[in-house]
């Protein structure tokens, strides 16, 4: 899915952005709180800046739909080969441990694509449905999702098709980090994978469940 001058950017870009989280906010190691396995968070939220996306059933995705609710936040595509479809199936595995928690404060997932070209909302939702029917999913513009992305410190780069194949072969690389918004829709966190491997869905799940107890 990376070429070599794309992961050189993107590691750069991810290097800069996690560098200004860890400027602006600090990680609240031993902060008073639950103790977290997966999610890493921030000393102090951050506001979002305004955004509107569109969810997968029509209507406007903007900050207060997410309100009331933790919610871990993955950018993506639905033709990528390998990332994508693994991250949803793990963050499904998590769903499923926090489905008896009250739905009012129950956390969320919302997967959000980044190739607008070839995903409409439908195609976004129905992508995303398959592997959990309570994730929310949504899409937009390009100047939109870059600015959406920009404000969580996630990167997206479209990758042109190789020689000699069909231009709407492309893929895009994205951050494969998750951001993490407590129930004010702010930007509180960030849960990355370790290295190559897998996320740890049971780590994810409960470090998910006890924060929806604190709602901080």
């Amino acid at each position: 899915m990376f070429n070599r001058t794309t992961l050189v950017v993107l590691v750069a870009a991810l290097a800069a952005a996690f560098g200004f989280w860890a400027a602006q906010h600090r990680l609240a190691a031993g902060a008073p709180g639950p103790q977290l396995q997966a999610v890493r968070l921030f000393e102090q939220p951050r506001a979002l800046p305004a955004f509107s996306l569109q969810q997968s059933d029509g209507t406007p995705l903007v900050p207060g739909e997410l309100q009331g609710h933790w919610t871990l936040v993955f950018l993506g595509f639905t033709h990528c080969p390998d990332v994508c479809p693994t991250t949803l199936a793990q963050l499904a595995q998590a769903q499923k441990a926090w489905a008896s928690l009250p739905e009012a404060t129950r956390p969320r997932v919302l997967f959000v694509s980044v190739d607008p070209e070839r995903d409409t909302p439908d195609r976004v939702g129905e992508y995303a449905h398959a592997f959990h029917k309570d994730t929310l999913a949504a899409t937009a513009d390009i100047p939109a999702l870059e600015a959406f992305a920009r404000s969580l410190s996630l990167v997206f780069m479209k990758v042109p098709a190789a020689a000699g194949a069909p231009a709407d072969e492309y893929s895009v690389d994205h951050s494969a980090a998750l951001a993490v918004l407590d129930p004010q829709a702010r930007m509180a966190g960030v849960v990355q994978q370790a290295g190559d491997g897998p996320l740890d869905a049971r780590a994810i799940a409960t470090d998910l469940a006890a924060l929806s107890r604190t709602r901080r």
